[in-house]
């Protein structure tokens, strides 16, 4: 046993030492082919490195950490949709058969973490302990298990796990996922099935896992047989995933070996890991952490963590870098030994080397001793044998666990006066800045305007400028205003989506062809006209947003769902910083010397009338605002961190019709009462909200 555990602490110690070799990127690493992507790349790399400067930095003497460390738990708690935490309801744990093996026993059992939210497991219990055994709660990956289009759990797939514990005397409970178990929900909301709006909720599947196994842990400290002061977890892969999330929330986690679970945000963002993800793997990064936040919150306690050497989803560069960013808490409590990192050869595999590295640190942490380790990885049961359910329950929820596992904003009171009025909308903009759009910059720059290109033609001057929305994104507007020199009384900045972008493209370009060098033309539309000149004294003002026109940056679907994936790793959304463009765009237009004296009017349609609609909430009131058929739920777009949350786009609406005029046409009116029984109660001037169908 003494040479068996000297022999593993050298592996662990020599390949946690070992340099790490450079790899070239992977093919997912590549932003697009168009003329933005080497932005992109540019701005990713930038917004990822300040995330991962600032994580841990500032946090040099256990006080500071241990002043600290309760916040943090809590970010992590509302990151995961677990604040306010679920109520802990009635587990109605029912077995629904048992297995027997020469050396131990297994128990087929379900739950309910919530009602109706069924998790089914595996309990594996050793057949002769010595008294009230240690226990291990077991977190399956991504193996699923179906046969027939029967889905038997990815319990079936890890079973080995489980019966070596139970083998060598502990309890061991196995779980199914939320999307693999028997009863099968969705992790990829996101990554393919265009579920954007889970980003506006703050929802993320990894809540789900790591509430289930809150409850899990439940369940095992009610068993007689379980000690429940000696608690640990492990899994692979999505398994490892959430080992972390429960190890970082719950202290009863006494020791933990995450296998494969976890790396840093430059190996997600910039190296493109996240392309090899689904939603589970990751919290909704609202306070914009990287991932060493998460194992410091696991301090002291035992830390095992266990890669290979050439696995593409989670590489070694970025784990070692997490393994020594933790190792400086571990470090502060004095205890080093506590975190350990097991680097062995191979892909992302479940290796044997990889099984006794774990086996040994619970043996170590949660039996104080060492074991002759002997695993022969054989699944001892059919996938059949270690199904829980017969005839699956009708009333589950796991399907659409999504709608409800995290609340959306309630419907909106009516202001009893402008006092309370008052509080709701400082109360709804708060939110806003903190929870929704925290990834804008901190600092506002000067938007440093260039003209960059002008022609007159048909009478009427077409001059393209460029501007700086924030480091490494430099964008572009256009002014249309006649060709003789007049002063300007008002400007119109009309906010494009693509599709409106293309159409304005498509109607000028024949004209202005060399003032829109560097723009992805389009073949010319038929009847494509230009716009019509404004009334005397009023400019014409276009501007896309990122991604959009000269910025875009090109790719299929999959890829723009990628591109999509990685600003809400860096705690942003793509149409959040939308927003923040519309808004560097306004100042933009208002820098210039000849409309800095203009009345300043922001349009848009669609969903680029919500991006102006939030932008106007952020700067000085346009002196009218003008959405043409926008969305009047989130749900349909755009998508901002945890909007939904907090409010829902009428009370944006409301809020803009304070400051200001807003005129909205749109199909339903109906959806807009709102804000207009606002006005009505508050005494506003009635033209100052306009809805017309």
């Amino acid at each position: 046993m003494r040479v068996y555990s000297c022999l593993l602490l050298f592996i662990v110690i020599v390949m946690t030492c070992s340099p790490v070799s450079a790899a070239p990127p992977p093919q997912w690493a590549l932003l697009g082919d168009g003329p933005g992507s080497a932005m992109l790349a540019d701005y990713f790399r930038a917004e990822t490195a300040k995330l991962a400067q600032r994580s841990l930095v500032d946090i040099e003497t256990l006080e500071q950490w241990q002043s600290r460390r309760k916040q943090l738990h809590a970010e992590l708690m509302e990151m995961l949709g677990l604040d306010p935490m679920p109520e802990r309801t009635p587990l109605e744990a029912t077995i629904t058969g048992t297995l027997d093996h020469e050396q131990f026993t297994v128990e087929k059992l379900h739950f309910q973490s919530r009602p109706h939210l069924y998790v089914t497991a595996n309990l594996y219990l050793p057949k002769k302990p010595e008294g009230r055994a240690p226990a291990v709660l077991y977190v399956c990956g991504h193996g699923r298990v179906a046969i027939d289009g029967v889905s038997f759990g990815n319990k079936a797939h890890y079973q080995h796990h489980p019966a070596w514990f139970a083998k060598n005397g502990y309890v061991c409970l196995v779980i199914d996922t939320l999307q693999l178990g028997e009863i099968e929900g969705i992790h990829h909301g996101t990554y393919r099935y265009g579920m954007w709006w889970w980003n506006n909720r703050g929802y993320t599947p990894a809540g789900v896992e790591a509430w289930n196994c809150i409850r899990a842990i439940d369940y095992l400290q009610s068993r007689p047989e379980v000690d429940p002061e000696r608690i640990g977890v492990t899994g692979r892969s999505g398994g490892g995933a959430y080992s972390w999330w429960i190890a970082a929330i719950d202290e009863r986690i006494r020791a933990a070996v995450p296998v494969a679970g976890i790396t840093d945000l430059t190996n997600h963002v910039v190296t493109g890991c996240v392309e090899g993800h689904c939603d589970c793997m990751y919290h909704v990064n609202t306070y914009r952490w990287d991932f060493p936040m998460v194992a410091a919150l696991i301090a002291p306690r035992p830390l095992m963590i266990g890669n290979t050497d050439d696995d593409r989803i989670f590489p070694k560069d970025g784990v070692n870098r997490l393994y020594e960013a933790a190792g400086r808490i571990y470090a502060l409590y004095g205890k080093p030994e506590n975190l350990a990192l097991t680097m062995t050869e191979g892909g992302h595999a479940d290796t044997p080397e990889l099984r006794e590295a774990a086996f040994q640190w619970m043996n170590k942490h949660l039996k104080g001793k060492a074991a002759p380790i002997d695993d022969d990885g054989k699944k001892p049961f059919t996938p059949q044998q270690v199904k829980v359910f017969e005839t699956l329950p009708a009333d589950s929820i796991n399907a659409d666990a999504h709608e409800t596992f995290v609340p959306a904003a309630g419907r909106p009171k009516l202001p009893e006066s402008a006092d309370a009025w008052a509080a709701m909308r400082d109360d709804w903009r708060k939110a806003l800045e903190t929870k929704c759009f925290a990834g804008w910059p901190n600092e506002t720059p000067a938007v440093a305007v260039r003209e960059v290109a002008s022609a007159e033609n048909g009478g009427a001057r077409l001059t393209a400028y460029e501007f700086d929305s924030q480091p490494h994104v430099r964008l572009r507007f256009y002014v249309l205003q006649p060709a003789e020199k007049a002063a300007a009384d008002a400007v119109v900045l009309n906010v494009a989506d693509p599709q409106a972008w293309q159409e304005l493209l498509a109607s000028l370009h024949g004209r202005f062809a060399d003032v829109l060098a560097g723009e992805p033309l389009p073949e010319a539309l038929a009847g494509a006209k230009p716009p019509e000149m404004a009334p005397k004294g009023v400019v014409l003002a276009f501007f896309a947003p990122r991604g959009v026109g000269a910025s875009a940056w090109g790719g299929d679907e999959k890829k723009q769902t990628q591109i999509r994936r990685r600003f809400m790793l860096l705690g942003q959304t793509l149409d959040g910083m939308r927003v923040w463009d519309v808004r560097r765009a306004m100042q933009a237009v208002r820098s210039l010397d000849t409309l800095k004296d203009a009345k300043l009017l922001l349009s848009g349609s669609r969903q680029a009338g919500v991006l102006a609609l939030y932008a106007s909430l952020f700067e000085p009131a346009p002196a009218d605002l003008r959405l043409d058929s926008p969305p009047a739920n989130h749900r349909d777009g755009p998508v901002f961190l945890n909007v939904s949350r907090y409010l829902h786009l009428p009370q944006a609406v409301a809020m803009a019709a304070e400051r200001g005029p807003v005129a909205i046409r749109c199909d339903a009116p109906a959806k807009w009462t709102y804000p207009v029984a606002v006005g009505k109660k508050l005494g506003w001037d009635a033209g100052v909200l306009v809805i017309r169908q």
